[in-house]
């Protein structure tokens, strides 16, 4: 019997191609599926061959839902009842395809479908959630217009993760966001990542100058500007910053201004496989998020054993960052500089720390021991199915 799995997701596939964010068997864990769906609620029109990599060895198929602004307004703001017709047609592509269950990347309208499809056809579905809506989304939320669009998916967030058969957070801070939602059946399953490119690091000798490097979407919540700061004081550093956002071009103004133009270096995408590859030649790996997570790019730097430097976040701390793995800051160019310097001058604490994170992170994080545990979940649903 051929094994089919449904993913339907809000992302732009599109997007990922382009930044080359694009990760083996991500759709696909321990080559479970000899079928993949990925249904869009979007209009994106990614190329296959481009993603055929995130299904392994499975046949790769891809659909579209579109939702659009105008299904906000004709649903009065996502309400259930008045997004069956537009989820009907997830229903029909569930009844042509016969997936033996369904899977999420997100609590949105993809799972409202999902949900929808359960209703109709008895297709079991999980969720994974990458986000703690209530603080990312609701938290952040500026003027009355962003709060009451925040609001509007909560009945709809609670009523799809009460009918899932598993939802599944990718770190331990969206725990609370579940509890107060009432997921029945809950499991922490962290990111699989690019097994085939991680390359620990072994030689933790200096480079000269030394190699520092930060990656993240550049917006206010993980604006680098106090890095750059301590940076511009440490002469013999160059720092590596990949990625892109609201503040990009403000912060390639804010390095020539600390006329450390010529030691910074922006990369606004490198494919996925090219920088797990290179992490390992660099000495320290620095960020700033105030985000309640243990973002992708920390666990490549955790898993090749890089030194890790980042901020200690307003609110609550991330449970994973406070073992010793990493060394906290406060997000000041005073914070990042001390932290720098001594980890620079320290060549005992410095090769340290990076053993440290990359023992826990293999033990913990390692690709194929997530990996391995999504595969776990599926054939457990295939056993029950």
């Amino acid at each position: 019997m051929t094994r089919r799995l449904l993913v339907i997701i809000n992302d732009r596939l599109s997007d990922l191609v382009r930044k080359g964010e694009i990760t083996p068997r991500y759709y696909n864990p321990g080559e479970v599926f000899d079928e993949v769906h990925i249904l869009m609620t979007n209009d994106d029109r990614p190329d296959p061959e481009a993603l055929q990599e995130t299904a392994g060895k499975a046949h790769l198929f891809l659909h579209n839902l579109p939702a659009g602004r105008s299904l906000f307004l004709k649903s009065l703001g996502w309400r259930p009842w008045l997004l069956r017709p537009w989820a009907n047609g997830a229903v029909r592509l569930a009844e042509q395809i016969r997936p033996v269950f369904v899977r999420c990347h997100g609590n949105h309208l993809n799972a409202f479908a999902a949900r929808e499809i359960k209703r109709r056809l008895n297709i079991p579905f999980v969720i994974s959630l990458h986000i703690n809506a209530d603080e990312d989304l609701r938290g952040r939320a500026s003027g009355w217009r962003d709060w009451l669009v925040s609001r509007a998916p909560l009945s709809m967030e609670r009523m799809n993760l009460r009918a899932a058969e598993l939802a599944m957070p990718v770190y331990k801070p969206i725990l609370p966001y579940l509890k107060r939602m009432q997921a029945l059946n809950v499991r922490v399953l962290y990111n699989v990542l690019n097994n085939d490119h991680l390359r620990p690091k072994t030689d933790y000798r200096l480079h000269h100058p030394i190699r520092v490097v930060s990656v993240g979407r550049q917006f206010r919540e993980k604006d680098p500007a106090h890095l750059l700061e301590a940076v511009a004081e440490l002469g013999n550093v160059t720092l590596t910053l990949v990625g892109s956002g609201p503040l990009h071009n403000q912060l390639r103004d804010m390095a020539r201004g600390l006329g450390i133009g010529h030691r910074v270096e922006f990369r606004t995408a490198i494919p996925n496989s090219t920088l797990c590859e290179s992490l390992a030649d660099y000495d320290l790996f620095a960020v700033h998020s105030e985000y309640a997570e243990i973002s992708k790019a920390v666990l490549e730097a955790l898993l090749v054993g890089l030194p890790v430097v980042i901020n200690r976040r307003r609110g609550q701390p991330v449970p994973e960052l406070d073992d010793g793995i990493v060394q906290t800051v406060d997000n000041s160019k005073l914070g990042y500089l001390k932290a720098l310097s001594n980890l620079i001058n320290d060549n005992l604490a410095r090769e340290a720390l990076g053993r440290a994170a990359f023992s826990e992170a293999q033990q913990r994080y390692a690709p194929l021991r997530t990996e391995a545990e999504y595969a776990k979940v599926y054939q457990c649903l295939l056993d029950q199915s």
